[in-house]
């Protein structure tokens, strides 16, 4: 480690600077203290340059995030005029602004209109999708409360469903590298089985049967530790982080049954799924959702601002306003929830989205983007599965086609991938939960765009044929 205080400006590189003053997050250190960052220097549209102007095509969208592209003048003058005319003020104690009460009308009439989820009422806004889905764990605990059923609190969620990072969001994740060494307080939380038929069916059996395995696993964690005890189940959509998994059919039609049956609340969490990555508006329409709760961020404001929202239905909006006068304020808050320049940045990029027909962008180029990866990749001995919907795209390697045998964890071969692809100008994701790598890229994203990428991940996985065989082999 360096010096601090005999390193003279002259040989104190930037990334050395940076070495010596951040703590990344989810990030290797002890890699990162022998290789250094990947500084950006610039970005437009999909295109990355890092610092020493090397070009990357960005097929990650960030982290799943930046839904407009890269440098939109109007967002830019959106935010200037927003901070000159308000710079900042909160919501704590009836106060407002008119920014965030225009974006809340106008995001509650997108899923109204798109989603079909009329039954949507009020927005709770933060920073992160993190810090959303602790509010709706918190929200979860006190509609419990104020309904005078105080045991109903637990909440189940899935393996590889990914929620955030804060304590009660980790609990929520249910993929284990996030949860190794932290010694989170989990006897709350309950994780039913991962709804992906093609990694996790048994030998033979069909995708009905596979789902119908699903559902009777869920009944049986509600069966064991009781209904009169369970407050909420949380899911993705689509499960984004876990690896693009999509569920089976009949899936949410037979869990939203079990939920209505039991009284317990479902948190649709769109934090990806959100703002028309699948081609949709919503996952909430795309699956006939009817959630208690929405959580909503990245693709709210494009990641040109850090915002987050939960969306809350009347029902529990009824139970919180009756008991007001009981209970007095709502004790819960940040000082950054509404804040006017993020919903003013959030209304440009929704008129972007509108004005340009992304969503509808996404649903097109994103089907070119997933037939041409499948085309090229049909018949690579190590890719078992391309999937996806819109612009939210999963690489999923196998040591086994046949079999459909996975690669040992250890090996990390997609990261190796990405890695190379990266090498190579590519820019796409690794994923923490299985052997996956995602295409998330821009929903500005054109078709010659993807024919590049198509190019040059297949190139890519031509050069990684070896490697890949030999991490089979072993």
């Amino acid at each position: 480690m360096l010096d601090l205080e005999t390193t003279t400006d002259a040989n104190y590189s930037l990334e050395d600077m940076d070495r010596n003053t951040i703590f990344h997050p989810l990030t290797s250190i002890s890699q990162h203290m022998a290789k250094g960052p990947t500084i950006m220097g610039r970005a437009s549209g999909v295109r990355l340059s890092d610092r020493n102007g090397r070009a990357m095509l960005d097929c990650s969208g960030g982290l799943w995030c930046v839904n407009v592209g890269y440098g939109r003048p109007e967002i830019a003058e959106a935010a200037k005029k927003a901070i000159l005319d308000l710079n900042y003020w909160h919501l704590f104690g009836s106060a407002s602004n008119e920014a965030t009460i225009r974006l809340s009308d106008r995001v509650l009439g997108l899923l109204h209109e798109n989603a079909d989820a009329r039954h949507l009422s009020r927005i709770f806004y933060g920073t992160s999708g993190s810090d959303a889905n602790d509010t709706n764990f918190k929200l979860v605990r006190y509609y419990a409360n104020l309904r005078g059923k105080p045991e109903k609190k637990k909440v189940i969620s899935r393996l590889g469903g990914y929620h955030g990072l804060t304590v009660a969001a980790a609990q929520l994740t249910g993929i284990p590298s996030y949860h190794k060494a932290w010694s989170l307080p989990t006897d709350s939380v309950f994780y039913t089985e991962c709804p992906h038929y093609y990694r996790f069916a048994e030998a033979g059996e069909t995708e009905a049967a596979f789902c119908d395995r699903m559902i009777a696993d869920l009944e049986a964690i509600i069966a064991r530790e009781g209904a009169d005890t369970i407050g909420a189940f949380i899911a993705e959509p689509i499960m984004g982080t876990g690896g693009v998994l999509i569920p089976p059919a009949g899936y949410f039609e037979r869990v939203q049954a079990i939920l209505s049956r039991h009284d317990i609340l479902l948190i649709a969490d769109e934090v990806i799924t959100g703002f028309g990555r699948t081609g949709e508006w919503f996952g909430t329409g795309m699956f006939k959702l009817k959630p208690d709760l929405v959580t909503l961020a990245k693709g709210i404001t494009s990641a040109y601002f850090p915002m987050s929202a939960s969306v809350i239905s009347q029902r529990m909006w009824e139970v919180f306003e009756a008991a007001s006068p009981e209970y007095g304020p709502v004790m819960h808050g940040f000082t950054y929830s509404g804040h006017p320049v993020g919903a003013a940045i959030a209304m440009a990029n929704l008129d972007i989205l509108e004005g340009e027909g992304l969503v509808g962008n996404a649903g097109e180029v994103g089907a070119y983007l997933l037939a041409g990866l499948d085309e090229r990749l049909k018949d690579h001995p190590y890719v078992g599965e391309v999937r996806g919907r819109g612009l939210m795209i999963g690489v999923e390697f196998s040591a086994d086609r046949a079999t459909r045998r996975p690669f040992k964890a250890a090996d990390g071969v997609h990261r190796l991938v990405a890695a190379k692809a990266q090498e190579n100008g590519l820019m796409i994701r690794a994923l923490p939960f299985i052997e996956v790598v995602s295409f998330s890229p821009a929903l500005c994203i054109t078709k010659a765009d993807c024919d590049e990428a198509i190019d040059i991940f297949a190139r890519t996985m031509e050069e990684m044929t070896t490697v890949l065989s030999q991490k089979a082999a072993a």
